[in-house]
């Protein structure tokens, strides 16, 4: 056997014995996206069972995730110089609790409570799983990312399901609770490798986190794929956020419309996930993004100009087809850019997201003034931006390391 072949056997094996690490990882995504599911379907039943106001709901749409982005980057930072398994598996206790005390909750009070329990013990417990996988496998974190896609994506069609299925609210959350547990139970048998570990304890290790952060923050790599990051969300969560409205105001559609073109974006973007996968052993995942973002280029603005809510709703498939794997590859791109230092990017990203989460905000107040329509056409200008971003950027992960966890 040639030093080739050795190699390539010796990769394969070593991805053998990583499968059962993998799949936890994944599973707990999975979790987490059922979770978000039941959470988005559930909203009409919970507001009439606990009589909430617009406001009491919107309070728990909101104060839960600003509590989140004040917890969650000092855990992310701490998790990559200390515990991070123990801070993931303390996560996985509360992400559980919280969903038990989710489904148990008598009133608007009860049920914030639990949901400001649940954003920091989610992000603790989720995104130090992804880290992990990014760390356990160096040289497959696009593959692992579409993976970890995926199974988001499966999760939040599944959610939905769950709650028409049972016809109520509170017990699919006691049952997600209960099936936390188990995937808690699983994630317990899991390493969770902390690369640059600091043996002065928790505070000497957060002083060298942020001392790291702030030297990663000097570095233009690592600004390029935060600062694309959070362009790409403007064709996917952002374009997602206004697509039911611009379908029933701008098309003319009516609620059934915009339900459909919803559905139409949603369930699009699975196969795409599916396809990404096997592409990915072939191509690079920036070769695959730069005619990606060229097909988005010159399909978002026949989507905008196209007569009718029937030829829209055919271009809205291909449009979700063409982003797929677009979070995927570049999140896995901060990663590879910061190796060992995972919870780091997870930080950055953390702050980068909660600046780009006013960009909803900017929108609606130019389509307030200037209307839907007019303001659509900015986000044309996502695809063209990603691809400019993208021209210099470097086809391979150069440098990173190799292999698996350590």
């Amino acid at each position: 056997m040639s030093s080739e072949s050795k190699r390539a056997c010796g990769a394969a094996l070593a991805r053998r014995s990583l499968l059962p690490l993998a799949l936890t990882f994944l599973l707990v995504e999975f979790l987490d996206e059922v979770v978000d599911g039941v959470r988005g379907a559930a909203w009409p039943l919970v507001r009439e069972d606990l009589r909430l106001s617009y406001t009491e709901v919107g309070a728990v749409l909101t104060v839960p995730a600003l509590f989140g982005n004040l917890v969650e980057p000092w855990l992310f930072i701490l998790a990559d110089v200390w515990r991070r398994r123990a801070l993931a598996l303390a996560g996985g206790f509360a992400f559980a609790l919280a969903a038990l005390l989710v489904g148990l909750s008598q009133s608007f009070v009860a049920l914030l409570a639990a949901y400001c329990l649940f954003s920091p013990a989610s992000g603790a417990f989720v995104n130090l799983s992804q880290a992990s996988l990014m760390d356990a496998e160096p040289a497959r974190r696009e593959q692992n990312m579409a993976r970890w896609t995926l199974a988001g994506s499966l999760g939040n069609v599944v959610g939905p399901l769950v709650v028409a299925a049972v016809a109520g609210w509170r017990g699919p959350f006691v049952g997600l609770a209960v099936f936390s547990l188990v995937v808690l139970g699983l994630a317990w048998r899991a390493p969770f490798p902390t690369p640059a570990a600091h043996e002065g304890g928790a505070r000497a290790g957060l002083a060298e986190g942020l001392r790291e952060a702030g030297r990663a923050l000097r570095r233009r790599e690592v600004w390029r794929w935060l600062v694309l990051l959070e362009v790409g969300d403007l064709t996917a969560d952002v374009f997602r956020g206004f697509l039911a409205l611009y379908f029933a105001d701008v098309v003319g559609a009516g609620e059934a419309g915009a339900a459909l073109a919803v559905i139409v974006w949603t369930l699009v973007g699975l196969p795409g996930d599916f396809l990404l996968l096997p592409l990915l052993e072939r191509v690079r995942g920036v070769k695959y993004l730069r005619v990606s973002m060229a097909v988005q280029a010159a399909l978002f603005p026949v989507f905008l100009l196209a007569p009718g809510a029937a030829a829209k709703l055919a271009l809205l498939g291909l449009l979700g087809l063409s982003n797929a794997g677009w979070y995927a590859i570049l999140k896995a791109r901060l990663y590879a850019v910061m190796p060992g230092r995972s919870g780091t990017a997870l930080t950055l990203h953390n702050l980068s997201a909660f600046a780009g989460s006013l960009a909803p905000l900017a929108l609606g107040a130019f389509a307030e003034r200037y209307g839907l329509g007019s303001m659509m056409w900015l986000l044309a200008a996502g695809p063209p931006l990603l691809l400019v971003g993208l021209l210099t950027a470097p086809t391979d992960e150069g440098g990173e390391e190799e292999g698996g966890v350590r």
